[in-house]
């Protein structure tokens, strides 16, 4: 390569999928939602300042946060 030639670069232009995961940053924590709501149960309940919210695991699998 001389001099003056620039080196190539790639962008991609697909959008990336949403359904994979994405991979937490190094330093941020980590917390199974079946170790939260215990072994026997499928609820959890979280508290955010003076507000509490309820973590549910549904028969489907997935996780609803309500207030």
């Amino acid at each position: 390569m001389s001099n003056r030639e620039t080196p190539m670069t790639y962008h991609s232009s697909v959008a990336p999928d949403p359904a994979t995961p994405r991979l937490p940053a190094p330093d941020m924590p980590v917390h199974d939602a079946r170790v939260l709501t215990g072994a026997e149960n499928s609820t959890a309940l979280i508290v955010l300042d003076d507000k509490t919210y309820t973590l549910r695991i549904t028969r489907a699998g997935k996780l609803i946060l309500t207030k």
